[in-house]
């Protein structure tokens, strides 16, 4: 079997969704029936896509030494670069349908609540992450320091703030960034777009308070000076566009006919079959016209509104965030480098389909144990900011 070939892919998504599905009991999760139930479904797709793209990429560096997808494998390019591209279309409409909303009632949006919000929605599992990277590391070296104590802590504390500032090898582990399979990147994005909304509710004529305005200057300036990709714009753009035709009564009409998801699909397959990688502004513009569709209430014939599809994208940060330190350690630790050298495509992609389940199951967890429990203090977090402003006592914010 050619080790890029789509079939296990397809059965290790089988075995994700009916994982999802046995756990999701009878009742839809609360997200199914929200505004957005149609992105609430595709995030948790485009998370195990995620995935899949870097258990491709594990067979190659396993036995390569080389940590790329196979060149000629558009399939699996395409599952990892369009997934991201189209998380930030979400978070692109999402967030600017929050200012859209807000000039719709004539005011703002409330900005502590969203930034609270944004805080409790990332950090809690971030950082039960980096306790597992620093974990490995720790293993991994030995329990020995290979560098002094304020590299050491100058290194974990570039991590620990969402590498904003970089992701370098700690304690002298080389490509450190591979234990989690790089994903982190990412979230430097989505944290420029957070940041700089203010800028954003400015040119929509909002009128943010300025220490908002300030901290969206900041975020454009870090991300000039950090010579940032300006192509992910280009995808947040898409997601925003979404949000201004989504809630159009004829688009919305339009995209729930089955046509529409035909050609949803259709769009998609062209960017893939036509662009050797996402990464372009071309291949992103079709993926947009998707996106936006989808945005509309397209359902993609149902699958998007199934249980499973609502359950796997509650747990969607997870599975992004936590899937390369599952695979690092199950390739390091449980099955060991040598033994995966040797691996046949077919022996490599039987353990990644035994893997989905339990990485289902693991993500599911941590959405309940921790990342649920975080947003629900949402309110009562940012009462007690409020309080704190105020100069009230703390107690008062409960």
């Amino acid at each position: 079997m050619d080790p890029t070939s789509p079939l296990p892919a397809l059965a290790a998504l089988a075995v994700a969704i009916g994982t999802a599905h046995l756990i999701s009991g009878k009742a839809a999760p609360a997200t199914a029936h929200g505004r957005f139930a149609t992105i609430d479904g595709l995030r948790g797709y485009l998370a195990f896509f995620v995935f899949l793209h870097h258990s491709c990429i594990w067979y190659s560096y396993s036995h390569t030494g080389t940590w790329a997808v196979m060149p000629h494998s558009r399939f699996y390019i395409h599952l990892g670069q369009s997934g991201v591209e189209l998380f930030f279309m979400i978070t692109g409409f999402l967030f600017f349908s929050k200012l859209l909303e807000a000039k719709a009632k004539g005011g703002n949006p409330d900005w502590l609540r969203l930034y609270v919000s944004r805080v409790l929605r990332l950090t809690p599992l971030y950082l039960v992450a980096m306790a597992v990277l620093f974990a490995i590391l720790a293993v991994l070296s030995g329990g020995k320091f290979a560098e002094s104590p304020y590299l050491l802590i100058r290194h974990a504390l570039q991590w620990l703030a969402f590498t904003v500032i970089g992701n370098p090898d700690v304690n002298a582990i080389q490509d450190t960034y591979l234990v989690t399979a790089g994903v982190t990147w990412s979230l430097v994005y989505e944290w420029y777009f957070y940041l700089s909304l203010p800028l954003l509710a400015l040119a929509l004529r909002l009128g943010p308070p300025y220490r908002y305005v300030g901290l969206g200057l900041v975020a454009a300036a870090a991300f000039v000076l950090r010579h940032a990709d300006w192509h992910f714009l280009v995808a947040f753009g898409g997601g925003m566009v979404a949000a201004l035709v989504a809630p159009s009564p004829r688009f919305r009409q339009w995209a729930a006919r089955p046509a529409a998801s035909i050609v949803a699909l259709a769009f998609v397959a062209t960017a893939v079959a036509f662009f050797p990688k996402a990464y372009w502004v071309l291949p992103t513009l079709l993926l947009s016209v998707a996106f936006a569709l989808i945005a509309g209430g397209n359902t993609l014939f149902g699958a998007l509104l199934t249980r499973a599809s609502h359950t796997l994208g509650d747990m969607a940060y997870g599975l992004y965030l936590l899937h390369g330190l599952v695979l690092f350690t199950l390739f390091t630790f449980v099955i060991g480098r040598d033994t995966a050298q040797g691996f046949s495509p077919v022996t490599h992609w039987l353990v990644i389909v035994a893997t989905a389940p339990l990485l289902v199951l693991l993500c599911h967890g941590t959405y309940r144990l921790i990342e649920k429990p975080a947003l629900e203090r949402t309110n009562a977090v940012t009462a007690w900011l409020r309080a704190l402003r105020a100069g009230e006592p703390a107690s008062s914010a409960r």
